[in-house]
């Protein structure tokens, strides 16, 4: 069976990856038919209406999934395509509650024009009641119209779709996840919207555990609870995760929205010295790691140790006391970036997902390339363009061992490891340094 999904015209290189995401989630067979960046429209094929509700009911990017009943270039060849295809369905809905819409995107219908298309499909016999509010069926008619249609004066869309309204999806979470609303957040704290949808394309689920090794204030640990999972998390700052206490902390975010339940816990801990142990129980990783603007990128050490041998003196004697603040030092975000690969090779379980955000200079002379690990497949690259920079979400799924070339992994392992030379913030984060420049090209 054809649906067309309707989604959110936001986040474009997103949707699809996330569709995707969620029949994997559900365990659908789906395959995508038709599908645009320049259009909220897309034609999926999926076994049933049962599957297509299944599908969107936690999307964040999809609004709504229809029963596709007709599509074509013009309205007489979706009147054919109707009449052809659907006949066995109309005695379904002859009398039932029901009204007709239609949706002109990036075009624009008058009250007469849309009354005309709405008549125009008189020939499905439907005798039961026209309700405007709380119908039981929803028929749409949905048009794509050419950029500045209007005021160029277009007279036609370009496609036309017809079809049943279903189902809605979980949108409206953006709302009641919203930063604005929360009880604790940081400057830092990832939008709501975008934290749902890392949590959905790394495929967070019911009995599923999964790990943010950035945890800050809890925005992604909280997406994925919402979706089932048991999250757990770190941070570096142990003051990001306690906050004031009670509401003003991670732990009250959680009870805010009643997830207390999804919350493992949380603990301080850097990632380069992590306590976790090298085993590959994760089922997801998300994660935010810090570009080195808003926060700076540090990892507990000493910047010189030669020239401050007391710092060392101090970890070996209180280290192991309770209010004892070990000293910090910059890092380097390209060496950041590998530990993370590092990590989730060796901590995720088979086909688990590693998700994390990257900054990159749009400039290709500066750009930042996707790092890569012989143990983890990338599945996806989705990209929030800004001005003279984007930030990419990174997707990739675990191996499994047996698949994993062993050439390959004694190459990386053996490789000089990745970093850039300096001892301050902008000489070891190029993404920090580039920001502050504005992207300039260097003279």
């Amino acid at each position: 069976m054809d649906f067309l999904i309707k989604f959110a015209q936001v986040h474009e290189t997103f949707r699809l990856p996330e569709i995707e995401a969620l029949a994997i989630v559900e365990g659908l067979d789906l395959k995508v038919l038709h599908y645009s960046l320049d259009s909220p429209f897309c034609i999926v094929r999926l076994p049933s209406v049962d599957a297509a509700k299944r599908l969107v009911q936690r999307s964040i990017l999809a609004q709504s999934i229809h029963e596709l009943w007709g599509t074509g270039k013009t309205l007489q060849e979706v009147h054919d395509a109707v009449k052809q295809g659907t006949p066995h369905l109309w005695a379904q809905y002859k009398m039932v509650s029901f009204k007709f819409a239609v949706e002109p995107y990036q075009g624009s219908r008058s009250t007469a024009k849309r009354i005309e298309l709405i008549n125009s499909f008189r020939f499905l016999g439907f005798d039961g009641p026209i309700k405007m509010s709380k119908p039981e069926e929803v028929f749409t008619i949905f048009e794509e119209w050419p950029f500045d249609s209007v005021p160029k004066g277009i007279p036609d869309p370009t496609n036309i779709h017809f079809g049943r309204y279903l189902a809605g999806s979980s949108r409206d979470m953006c709302l009641k996840f919203d930063l604005k609303k929360r009880g604790y957040i940081s400057t830092t704290s990832m939008d709501s919207e975008l934290a749902l949808i890392t949590a959905n394309i790394a495929l967070a689920a019911p009995g599923k555990l999964f790990y943010d090794p950035f945890v800050g204030t809890g925005s992604f640990p909280i997406a994925c609870a919402h979706f089932g999972a048991l999250s757990w998390g770190s941070d570096i700052d142990g003051r990001s995760i306690r906050g004031e206490g009670g509401k003003k902390s991670l732990q009250g975010n959680f009870e805010q929205y009643g997830l207390g339940t999804g919350l493992g816990d949380v603990f301080s801990a850097d990632l380069t010295h992590t306590p976790i142990q090298r085993r590959r129980w994760w089922d997801g990783i998300v994660c935010d790691p810090p570009y080195g603007v808003r926060e700076g990128l540090r990892v507990l050490g000493c910047r010189d140790p030669e020239r401050t041998p007391w710092l060392i003196e101090a970890g070996r004697t209180k280290g192991s006391d309770p209010d004892y603040v070990p000293p910090k030092k910059p890092y380097s975000f390209l060496a950041m970036l590998d530990d993370i690969l590092v990590f989730a090779s060796e901590t995720l379980v088979d086909n688990g997902r590693l998700s994390f955000w990257m900054p990159t200079a749009n400039d290709e002379e500066q750009e930042i390339p996707v790092p890569s690990h012989p143990c983890l497949e990338i599945v996806v690259v989705c990209i929030q363009v800004f001005n003279k920079w984007s930030r990419r979400l990174i997707t990739y799924r675990r191996v499994p061992d047996a698949h994993v070339s062993p050439l390959e992994l004694q190459a990386y392992t053996a490789r000089k490891t990745t970093g850039v030379s300096g001892t301050t913030a902008d000489e070891l984060n190029p993404f920090r340094r580039g920001y502050f420049k504005k992207f300039e090209a260097d003279d």
